[in-house]
C-alpha cells in the first residue's frame, strides 16, 4: 500500500534492539510513516515488537562463508532475496506454511525469522542450529480502518489510541517471555543449538543492499538517516 514500508525490510537497518525500540517509541517522528496508508483508507495505530530475523538451517552457521550454498526460504520481497544472495546462499521465496516439508525433504536447508518459528510451527524439528545474526527487525502493525477512527469523537478517539499504545507496553513484556520459553523448548524439547555470531561480519557482507534499497526508493532517506543517528547514540551509550 505505501513503499515506505521497504525501510524495515533493509539488512541491518538498526545495529541493535535498543535502537530499534528506540526508533518504535518515537510516536510523532513514526506518525509520518503510520499516515502514509492514509489514502488507502487505513493508517497503523501502533506496533508490536516481532522480535529478529535470524537464520536457522540443518547446517550450524557460524560465520556468513557458511551460508554460501545453502537454499535459504525467504519472504516474498526483492530485498530479502537480493539480502540472501548477497551471502552467496540460495534465496528460496516460498509460503511460510510449506517450509516444515520443504526443509525435511531437502528442497531447502533452512530459513529465516525468530525463535517462535521454531516451536509454533515446529521447525526446530527438522532444523537444529539457530544462528543470532539479527539481520532484521521487522515490526508487526496494528492497523485502523480511517473511515472508524475518523467518525470517532475526539475524546474517545484520545482513549482509542492510549489503548493502543498501552497494548505496545503489555505486548513488549509478553513478546520476551514467549521468546525465552521458546527457547527453553526448542533448546530442551527440539535439540536446537542455538548459535552466536560475529554480526559485524555478516553486516559486511550485505552492506551494498542498503544503498541499493535506498537508490530503488528515496523516500525511505530521512528514515535511514534517522535510524543512524539512533544508532550512534546508543552505541556512544553502551560505550560510556
Amino acid at each position: 500500500f505505501d513503499n515506505i514500508y521497504e525501510i524495515f525490510s533493509m539488512p541491518y537497518l538498526f545495529t541493535s534492539e535498543d535502537a530499534y525500540h528506540r526508533l518504535m517509541q518515537d510516536t510523532e517522528f513514526m506518525e509520518t510513516i503510520y499516515t502514509s496508508t492514509d489514502a488507502s483508507g487505513f493508517e497503523v495505530l501502533t506496533w508490536y515488537n516481532a522480535g529478529t530475523r535470524n537464520f536457522y538451517s540443518t547446517k550450524p552457521i557460524r560465520t556468513p562463508e557458511d551460508l554460501r550454498g545453502q537454499k535459504i526460504r525467504v519472504q516474498q520481497s526483492p530485498s530479502s532475496v537480493a539480502m540472501v544472495n548477497a551471502f552467496s546462499a540460495a534465496a528460496s521465496p516460498m509460503s511460510f506454511g510449506e517450509v516444515y516439508t520443504a526443509i525435511q525433504q531437502g528442497v531447502i536447508n533452512g530459513a529465516e525469522n525468530n525463535e517462535l518459528a521454531l516451536t509454533n510451527n515446529k521447525h526446530g524439528e527438522v532444523a537444529k542450529y539457530f544462528s543470532y545474526d539479527m539481520h532484521q527487525m521487522v515490526p508487526d502493525m496494528l492497523i485502523g480502518n480511517l473511515k472508524f477512527l475518523n467518525g470517532l469523537p475526539e475524546n474517545e478517539r484520545e482513549i482509542f489510541q492510549m489503548a493502543a499504545l498501552e497494548s505496545t507496553a503489555v505486548e513488549l513484556e509478553e513478546w520476551d517471555a514467549a521468546v525465552s520459553e521458546a527457547k527453553d523448548y526448542a533448546e530442551n524439547e527440539q535439540g536446537v543449538e542455538f548459535i552466536e555470531v560475529d554480526v559485524e561480519a555478516f553486516q559486511e557482507k550485505v552492506k551494498d543492499e542498503q544503498q541499493d534499497l535506498l537508490k530503488k526508493n528515496p523516500k525511505i532517506e530521512p528514515i535511514f538517516e534517522k535510524v543512524q543517528i539512533i544508532n550512534e547514540e546508543v552505541k556512544q551509550e553502551e560505550n560510556e
